[in-house]
């Protein structure tokens, strides 16, 4: 079996593994198909080094091996994969935070002891069988595939300081950034504008629920002061990823407004400490998720809440994933959510 892992700064690999078996408390998934994560584009792009887990890590399949120990799945069961459920056992978890629970935690990074040596760019993966959660019976195996980032901005909006009501900018209209528009708009966000250079995503936002969507600089500044009477966004989430968006979110929000960061950006952002402080901006950051938003999001996924589809813009095979990459890289690309099929 082969799987596809990204092994230094713009080389992508075709690994040989052994067919996995299961641990006796791991399971064995057929992957139907892994997106293509920001995460992965970065690493592509630096060749800093991820835990093997990570490339490829937003997947979905269908559980074909199941340990002796575990109770919980059957073979056949549709699943996606997810962080672990809190462990009960760590300081976090007996200082009650089960939330911030550091077994759950090194699960998400790929540090686990049952991690896997590659991600979901695969035909099969052994996993913790506490790693997956059955798919929802309404999603299709492509939808299913989207869940792990479309929780991610769940869990991003869900934290925030979001009220209904509220002017809200989203930068940014990649995959994370469109989920975040839509869990914006069911959460009772008065406007959504999107701030995104590339007109084909604009035209997506404003698709998904968005009121406006526009470019970058003068225009985006113009249009929220318009809409704020001249104040700022209430709230502004930064999906974009890279150092200089981290201050012009920042820029966007009103006085006693509040950013949201979600993108992750490589190195260092350059900011103006003074107007944070002079705006007394209130701050959350956002990295993975929590074990029960996953059944969260995908039933709010199933009933249409939030559309995927959409989203979705290509397939490809193993051999085809570092062409995807290189085309996702560019910053040029017209895809927006690329799924890798390791059966093609």
């Amino acid at each position: 079996m082969h799987a596809a892992l990204i092994t230094s700064q713009e080389t992508v690999e075709l690994v040989e593994f052994p067919n996995p078996t299961p641990a006796p408390a791991g399971v064995v998934v057929d992957i139907a198909f892994c997106g293509i994560c920001g995460t992965d584009i970065h690493a592509y792009q630096s060749g800093r080094p991820y835990n093997p887990a990570i490339c490829g890590h937003e997947w979905s399949g269908t559980v074909s091996a199941i340990g002796a120990d575990v109770t919980s799945l059957t073979e056949g069961d549709r699943v996606v994969v997810a962080v672990a459920p809190s462990c009960g056992n760590c300081s976090a978890c007996n200082r009650g935070q089960a939330e911030r629970c550091q077994v759950a935690f090194l699960s998400a990074l790929g540090r686990d002891s049952l991690a896997p040596p590659h991600g979901g760019f695969a035909p099969r993966i052994p996993v913790a069988a506490t790693r997956v959660v059955k798919t929802d019976s309404g999603l299709t195996d492509e939808q299913a595939a989207q869940v792990e980032p479309i929780t991610v901005a769940f869990h991003a909006v869900r934290t925030s300081a979001l009220r209904l009501g509220d002017i809200a900018v989203i930068q940014g209209a990649g995959p994370i950034g469109l989920g975040t528009l839509q869990w914006v708009h069911a959460g009772g966000a008065g406007k959504v504008i999107v701030v995104e250079p590339n007109e084909s995503r604009q035209a997506l936002a404003l698709a998904l629920g968005a009121h406006h969507a526009v470019a970058p600089g003068e225009e985006a500044d113009a249009l929220i002061k318009e809409l704020s009477h001249g104040l700022g966004a209430d709230i502004v989430y930064e999906c974009v990823g890279r150092p200089f968006a981290v201050q012009s979110a920042v820029d966007l929000a009103r006085r006693g407004g509040a950013m949201c960061l979600i993108g992750l950006a490589e190195g260092d952002a350059p900011i103006s400490p003074g107007s944070w402080l002079i705006k007394e901006i209130s701050v959350t950051s956002s990295l993975a998720y929590f074990r029960e938003e996953f059944e969260m999001a995908m039933g709010m996924m199933a009933d249409g809440r939030v559309r995927v589809d959409p989203l979705h813009s290509a397939t490809v095979d193993l051999g085809g994933l570092e062409a995807a990459l290189v085309d996702l890289a560019s910053g040029t690309s017209a895809q927006t959510k690329v799924l890798v099929d390791p059966n093609l």
